[in-house]
């Protein structure tokens, strides 16, 4: 459903528990333990960044302002146009090459500051 629809609203959730023979509460409590599925609307390029130990010594700190700033948003928003939105994520697993950064699949690290408008532009410019 989030693969087709971009989140998993009730509808979909109600429909995948009668397809499956589940009770929806159940599988709300599966849906809303993994923070790679998203039950409120986010953007056509969820931006993960980690704040893990690891990636926060690194430098994510200094990272995630310089991303919040080139799109206008705070970590947890949607920019306007609805092309990204940003969140935090525990733990990406690529901790030897932190600060680390998930958009869609594609995995970055480390990233620095100065590597934020280079990658957003790239992101961008695949949609065109």
């Amino acid at each position: 459903m989030q693969e087709r629809f971009g989140w998993i609203n009730d509808a979909h959730l109600a429909h995948t528990a009668r397809v499956l023979g589940m009770s929806q509460a159940d599988l709300d409590g599966i849906a809303t333990f993994f923070n790679l599925l998203f039950r409120k609307p986010v953007g056509k390029n969820v931006v993960m960044l980690c704040d893990s130990v690891s990636c926060y010594i690194m430098g994510a700190e200094q990272t995630r302002e310089r991303l919040c700033k080139k799109l206008g948003v705070k970590m947890g928003e949607t920019t306007p146009d609805g092309e990204f939105t940003v969140l935090p994520i525990v733990c990406l697993g690529h901790c030897d090459h932190a600060p680390a950064m998930l958009i869609g699949r594609d995995l970055f690290g480390p990233v620095r500051p100065e590597d934020i408008d280079g990658i957003i532009d790239e992101i961008r410019a695949r949609k065109k």
